[in-house]
Formats: C-alpha cells, structure tokens, sequence
C-alpha cells in the first residue's frame, strides 16, 4: 500500500486552502518557542556556574549541552527559512547556531537541501556518504559524537582552504562557502586567544564541554529520522515519524515528526503536528519513542547482514 500511495498523493488530498494554511508562516511562532529555548539554555547555564560538587556539575553540563546541541533544529528550521516569516531572522538564527555547533549554516544549506532532493538514495543523498552503523562498534563510535566533530573541523579546513568541494554545492556559491568558513575559524581563534588571555573559563564550561557532552543525544535524535528506512523515494516510507513527550518536541522543534517535514518541507515547525495529523495513517515507518526506534535500528543489523551472506 505504502509503495503505491505516496506522499504526492497525500498532499493531493489536501485541498488548496488546507495547503496554504499549514504553509503560512509567521514570527510569533517562532520568536516565543525562541524565547522558550533561550531560557531554557539560561537556566541549565546557571545550574552550571552555580554547582559546585564535580559529578552533579557534570550532569549539569550534559543537561545544557543537550539544550544547545538541541539548537541544530533551530539552525535547521532557520534555513529552511520556516522558524520566522521575516527573512532577517531565518538568517541571524542560522549564523548564530552554526558558529555555536560548528556547523556553517551556507554549507549546511547546500547539504540539506541535496538530502531532501535524494533522500535516502545512496548515490546522491549526501546523508549516506558516510556507512551507517551495522553493528555495536560504529554505533557506539557514532553516538559518541567524535566522527561528527571529525568531518565538520574537516569541513572547515576544506572549505577555508579552497580545495574541491562536493558536487551539491553551487560553483557560484563557492566563493561564499570559503569566505564563511574562514570567518569561522578566525572568529574561534580569536575566541581561544582572548580566552587564554583574559583566563575565560566559561567558554568551556558553557559551550565547548556541554556540546561534546551533549552532542551524543543529539546523534541519537538524528539517527532516528531515517535509520533503517527504506532506500525509497516515496518521503511517507523513507523518513521515520517517532511519536515521543512534549519535552523532546520542543528541543526539536516538531521535527520528530519526519515523515510530514520531508513530505512538505515549506510547512513550518508549528504547523507540523496538523499536517502529521493528515498523513500519520499512511506512515510507512513510525516509531514509539526513541527507544524503539533505535531498537529498529539495530534489529536492521541482523537483516542486513543475512542478506549479505546469502550474497554469491
């Protein structure tokens, strides 16, 4: 059923208005879920100047890297230009978040876009460039966050120094794409040299520790939107939709719900629980929670590797 009904389909069901309503976007939106993220970050900050036992620090440093590693779906969202109706915003958003994740919004952009283009298709998806985990080892080196920070310093340096770039990317963007990374990596080396100088401890405490801490749950939320889905074109099979509490939702800003973001990329973030609401009984992969979609995840290992067995 769920190859011969796709999310064109579903979309055609949908009359004009209905389109027209789930896409409008707005700043109110988006500037009080904002308001709600930033104090959010304020309060996990505070309870990390103020702890001072070193095993409850440390869990509070976790607690606020998982609010700002969290801040990629904000990043994410501001590029699609959907988390504001004012373009300005969109853009101040995106420079903001990438400076603080590491992750240059006008790259990311030109990656994100080609991963909604060719999801899940192996020879174009820039998502499937890397092998996905197929057993506990690659999981775990994964989830810890380390190939992350790998391929993005090395992002960095590539794009900094000029050399080739992937094919996603624009051959009229490229001089863009080497000026922000080198603005990138100036403004940190000017960070680290006046930190050094003036004895900032907080940039360790507040960002550097709590995004390595926290970028493992955030590898974790990723994973989960297309791991072991199909290698389909049709968005309703080849995205997980992963039904979970409010608290993760909003971290995410809606994006659990996959499957309708991919299906309809221009709705945004807010508008996202309605247009799942409309697609959610043609769902091809759905998931109770992240725990159960990581165990499909791994379940997929065992398949896969039958299947390359029974390879001549």
């Amino acid at each position: 059923m769920h190859e011969e009904f796709n999310h064109r389909d579903a979309l055609a069901a949908l009359s004009a208005t209905e389109l027209s309503e789930l896409k409008e976007t707005g700043n109110l939106p988006g500037l009080l879920h904002l308001a709600g993220h930033a104090l959010l970050l304020c309060l996990t900050g505070s309870l990390v100047l103020w702890t001072a036992n070193p095993m409850l620090k440390i869990l509070a440093m976790t607690l606020h890297g998982i609010a700002l590693s969290s801040l990629f779906a904000l990043e994410h969202e501001s590029i699609h230009g959907t988390a504001f109706r004012s373009p300005w915003l969109n853009t101040v958003a995106a420079e903001v978040c990438g400076f603080l994740l590491l992750l240059p919004p006008r790259y990311f952009r030109f990656f994100h876009f080609a991963h909604h283009r060719h999801t899940q298709d192996p020879a174009q998806d820039p998502e499937l460039a890397s092998p996905k985990p197929s057993d506990w080892r690659g999981y775990l080196l994964h989830l810890s966050g380390l190939p992350y920070w790998r391929a993005q310093i090395s992002v960095l340096l590539t794009n900094a120094a000029g050399r080739r770039l992937p094919d996603f990317v624009p051959a009229n963007a490229r001089g863009k794409l080497v000026l922000e990374a080198r603005w990138h990596l100036a403004a940190m080396a000017l960070l680290a040299v006046a930190g050094i100088t003036f004895g900032w401890t907080w940039m360790l405490t507040l960002w550097v520790i709590p995004a390595l801490l926290g970028q493992p749950f955030l590898r974790a939320y990723l994973m989960a939107e297309h791991g072991a889905c199909p290698l389909v074109a049709n968005m309703l099979a080849n995205s997980r939709t992963t039904y979970t509490n409010r608290v993760v939702r909003f971290l995410a800003w809606n994006m659990p719900f996959h499957s309708a973001h991919h299906a309809l990329p221009t709705v945004p973030f807010h508008r996202l629980p309605a247009l799942n609401r409309n697609l959610e009984s043609r769902l091809a992969v759905t998931a109770k929670g992240y725990g159960e979609a990581h165990r499909q995840i791994r379940a997929a290992w065992a398949t896969s590797t039958a299947a390359d067995r029974s390879k001549p």
